[in-house]
């Protein structure tokens, strides 16, 4: 009955917006809008000794191989010498932070189930969470060590993923070739080899060079750093540039921080500003959410400045809503402050929703009073229906 009474109530106040839009605005606008060997029951798990840095690995043909060249020379070998599809893994000091890798998912504690490296197609998922799961151990302080994971097939590594050190890995019954003794400068320098290889053209790639980028932003050695630098370097693909800001944002702390600065004022590309904005939004560093408001203030793009509203409101909340109220009023961009009012209806409602009536009251922008009644519509806030009705009955 409850359920029913709120859509009522949704409904009610989406309609009474849209007659209040007409009013306001008139009709035209209104229509416009150690580890483990399996057996073949994959039922128990042989630690192996010596292997301690080695996560779980059940369903595999395990081998485990002492790193005596470098690393590259290593996995050149073995993938001259493969003949059917495989896993190579190791681990390394995975930087520190208050979130865990599970599955290659960046979120959490870091306490995995199993991740299925052959049924998971996508790069990013693949935790199963069992609390009854034989064996498997929940930590209470997050995973000190990253896995790192390499498909090869066709004598060619294809598939680049990370993972929690405490996460059980499902190989699917491939060979799996665990190596110990890497050295993470050495790893880091294997991985940007695959991220400058890679095209990062399209937007939304998550193919190898994507997991290898991954992959060094969780890096603990300073080496990752100097990586990240060549990375954002104008002359670097433009989705490169993007995706790099993200990890920066949200792995690389205080270094990371004060690259997001350099590039929100000098990159050249609107597009890559605008991701910036959102890699400050998942930064934990202090002097964050000032460069945000800077750029919701400063930067020469509307579509920059309005990127930064929306993060803003998403980070900040109260703290935000003075900016966003000041690009509903002064920004010289419509279409700006149309995404600033949207802004206004992301913040938790009891600052959202008294500014959107305050907007639908009182702004003298036609387009914005119409943005702010039809988020308000969307809020199923007693408040928002109340106003509906007092403009009704004038």
């Amino acid at each position: 009955m409850t359920n029913k009474l709120s859509n009522f109530s949704s409904r009610r106040i989406l309609g009474l917006a849209m007659i209040v839009v007409g009013i306001i605005c008139g009709p035209a606008q209104l229509a416009r809008g150690g580890a483990h060997v399996m057996a073949a029951s994959q039922a128990s798990i042989t630690v192996v000794p010596g292997a301690s840095d080695m996560p779980r690995i059940e369903n595999a043909k395990l081998e485990t191989r002492a790193l005596s060249g470098t690393l590259d020379s290593t996995i050149r070998e073995l993938s001259e010498k493969a003949d059917q599809p495989e896993w190579v893994g190791y681990s390394v000091d995975q930087i520190a932070g208050d979130r865990g890798v599970c599955c290659g998912n960046y979120d959490g504690d870091g306490n995995c189930g199993t991740c299925r490296l052959e049924n998971d197609h996508n790069s990013t998922s693949g935790t199963a969470k069992t609390a009854d799961q034989p064996g498997r151990t929940i930590t209470l302080e997050g995973p000190r060590q990253l896995v790192v994971l390499f498909r090869l097939e066709g004598r060619k590594f294809m598939r680049i993923r990370v993972a929690s050190e405490n996460c059980t890995l499902d190989a699917g019954g491939l060979p799996f070739v665990w190596l110990t003794g890497v050295k993470p400068a050495e790893s880091v320098a294997l991985l940007e080899s695959y991220v400058h290889a890679a095209p990062f053209e399209s937007r939304g790639d998550h193919g190898i060079g994507h997991g290898a980028l991954t992959a060094i932003a969780l890096h603990a050695d300073s080496s990752a750093d100097r990586v990240f630098e060549s990375f954002v370097r104008p002359d670097q693909p433009q989705e490169l540039r993007r995706q790099a800001a993200f990890w920066l944002g949200a792995a690389r702390g205080k270094f990371g921080l004060a690259t997001l600065l350099q590039m929100a004022k000098s990159d050249p590309d609107s597009d890559v500003r605008a991701h910036v904005a959102f890699g400050l939004s998942v930064s934990h560093e202090s002097g964050a959410l000032e460069e945000m408001i800077r750029m919701a203030h400063d930067d020469s793009s509307s579509h920059v400045r309005g990127q930064a509203l929306f993060w803003l409101a998403q980070k900040a909340g109260k703290k935000a809503v003075n900016t966003i109220s000041g690009a509903i009023e002064n920004d010289p961009d419509t279409d700006v402050k149309k995404k600033a009012v949207f802004a206004l209806s992301q913040l938790p409602k009891d600052e959202g929703v008294p500014k959107l009536i305050e907007v639908a009251q009182t702004n003298r922008n036609p387009e914005v009073r119409k943005q702010a009644m039809f988020w308000l519509g969307q809020s199923n806030d007693p408040r928002a229906l109340a106003f509906f009705e007092q403009v009704l009955s004038k």
